[in-house]
């Protein structure tokens, strides 16, 4: 088993970076919290497993997202999703520019939670967290025209569905 030291520095540096990840998914700060941290343990019981010449969390964001997945199956109820949580500092300062801005915001997180969790995967990978395709692909293990036309039909059917609401 690798040492505590050494997961540790390939872990701490990608704490922030696993929360948010974790919270596109699950739209909590407790959940995602928890559930990154749970990976975080996870990753560590399989240490071994990864390939140092790697990009670390590329191999931990595969075991995040299973558990997050996992998390989303179980879950019996709706869930709370918060692009505020997410894009806080993007409110202006100005307060009916800030109130315009929140109501906007409340109904695009409505018409996220409609989407598919692989088109809100995509779309937070990118539109929020701003990662390249080539970030996206190497993550989700898929082609980069895929992540291309994926969000492309994300962008689509968010558009529709943030008309529905309006």
């Amino acid at each position: 088993m690798a040492g505590k030291e050494e997961f540790s520095k390939y872990a701490v540096p990608n704490m922030k970076r696993a929360y948010f990840s974790a919270l596109a998914f699950l739209g909590s700060h407790d959940d995602a919290m928890e559930a990154s941290q749970i990976a975080f343990v996870k990753a560590y019981d399989h240490f071994e497993s990864f390939d140092t010449t790697k990009n670390f969390f590329t191999w931990y964001y595969k075991i995040l997202k299973n558990h997050c997945l996992n998390v989303i199956r179980s879950r019996k109820s709706g869930r709370e999703f918060s692009l505020l949580e997410l894009k806080e500092n993007m409110l202006e300062s100005e307060p009916q520019q800030a109130i315009e801005q929140k109501e906007e915001i409340l109904l695009l997180e409505k018409a996220m939670l409609k989407l598919s969790p692989h088109e809100r995967e995509l779309l937070i990978m990118r539109e929020i967290e701003g990662q390249s395709y080539k970030q996206i692909s190497d993550l989700l293990g898929i082609p980069q025209g895929s992540v291309m036309s994926g969000l492309f039909y994300a962008r689509k059917n968010l558009a529709a569905k943030y008309r529905e609401l309006l």
